[in-house]
């Protein structure tokens, strides 16, 4: 009985995508995402996609069937690419077209990413018009730049992403799982105990081709556990701690490039994430404002320490005297922001080290102090600030916006005071 059940499936299609907040239209219709999978190698300005790295290999779109083979060419294709790092904005699609180009990536020891590629060539807009993907699929070599902000690899994706051997998730893009969907048609007339007995088989049948392939990955087996606990309608983005728990993104500071933030008042903004002792992750992140008389304000906001007392805060480029913060910050819930001042020409001083070195040090109840230090990069600094300075003097009496504070989607939110009111330390 079972196997005529079988013998009555006309196909099979397991399609994947996942919403982080509410159910998205079907996969095809997702503004901003092409219905079939592109893939082109771009470049951009000098180390915008690292230290050292101008050129990537972009993958978007939605994984579509026939994507794996399509990927295969162009890899086949693409000589002296091997070292390039892949950088992934997708929200999903075929489960097993998924797992085959993952497969590939392994077979490369791939560096992967997410982050949106924009064409320089094509319009502002969706980038998915006909002129453009014509563009992308061309063959060619394209001038492009990197925003990770908002930037997705859900659902199928993520299994293309697993595949790499090095995975890095920025704190303002997101990995969305949730279990596949099963389509199923069927001919004659099966009662629904049949057809009910065949996608049991089948959700088995994927259920465990997915965990062969986390597991063959490296990744705890942790992840297969939530992905069975998530319904297809509504998708689960992986939180910072999970990413690290499962062996996903396995760095204990991740961080964004530094970017110009349009708000009324301009600034340059980066975020970074710290991984504390255990394994949660605290936020903190980077503005950079323009002020009167040749001067620039930089402001450090982070999540307050309650167990602290009197703290200090510094950071040095390279080997040039430590630039200090005030000792007083303002502190509004569980966040604090603390403010330095500087002159404009030095702020060259900052984007002209590959790296910025930021002291913390705490007194703590037992007298003891704390000290911590690590680094972050000023990939991005140099461009946001050229653009930044363009309109220093354009509102040169409006204070520095401390109003909302708000972290990017994924990360947990502040809010200060427009106006800073210095705390008292305990």
């Amino acid at each position: 009985m079972k196997a005529r059940v079988l013998a009555l499936a006309m196909g099979l299609l397991i399609v994947s995508r996942v919403a982080v907040a509410a159910p998205p239209p079907p996969v095809p219709d997702i503004p901003g995402h092409a219905p079939k999978l592109s893939i082109y190698i771009a470049k951009g300005a000098a180390n915008s996609c690292g230290q050292g790295c101008d050129r990537w290999i972009a993958v978007e779109g939605k994984v579509d069937s026939g994507a794996a083979a399509r990927v295969r060419q162009f890899l086949r294709k693409t000589k002296g690419a091997e070292s390039l790092p892949f950088y992934f904005h997708s929200p999903g699609g075929a489960f097993r077209d998924g797992l085959a180009i993952g497969r590939m990536l392994r077979a490369r020891n791939a560096v992967a990413r997410v982050a949106k590629t924009i064409v320089s060539a094509c319009s502002a807009g969706t980038q998915i018009d006909d002129a453009c993907l014509k563009l992308k699929n061309s063959g060619s070599e394209l001038e492009a730049s990197l925003i990770t902000r908002g930037a997705m690899c859900n659902s199928a994706c993520s299994y293309l992403f697993l595949g790499a051997t090095t995975r890095e998730v920025a704190p303002d893009a997101g990995l969305g799982v949730h279990t596949s969907r099963i389509i199923l048609r069927f001919t004659g007339n099966p009662t629904p105990r049949q057809q009910a007995e065949v996608m049991a088989s089948r959700r088995s049948q994927s259920n465990q081709e997915a965990a062969s392939f986390i597991k063959a990955m490296g990744i705890s087996h942790e992840l297969v556990d939530l992905i069975r606990t998530v319904a297809f309608e509504s998708g689960h983005a992986l939180t910072r701690q999970e990413l690290y728990r499962f062996g996903i993104d396995k760095r204990k500071l991740v961080e964004t490039g530094w970017a110009l933030e349009t708000k009324a008042r301009p600034f340059v903004q980066k975020f970074a994430l710290v991984k504390k002792g255990n394994d949660e992750f605290r936020t903190l992140e980077w503005r950079l404002y323009c002020e009167p008389k040749d001067r620039a304000r930089l402001m450090f906001i982070r999540q307050f320490d309650k167990e602290a007392g009197v703290s200090s805060i510094a950071m040095v480029a390279g080997s040039e005297k430590p630039l200090t913060f005030g000792t007083r910050p303002a502190r509004v819930g569980a966040y604090e922001a603390w403010i330095a001042v500087i002159k404009s020409d030095a702020v060259k001083d900052l984007f002209a080290q590959p790296h910025l070195q930021v002291g913390e040090s705490a007194l703590m109840p037992d007298g003891k102090t704390t000290k911590s230090l690590f680094e972050i990069d000023t990939q991005g600094l140099d461009g946001a600030w050229t653009q930044l300075s363009a309109t220093c003097f354009t509102n040169p009496t409006a204070p520095a916006d401390t109003s909302g504070v708000t972290a990017p989607a994924g990360l947990p939110g502040a809010t200060l005071p427009a106006t800073p009111v210095p705390a008292k330390n305990p």
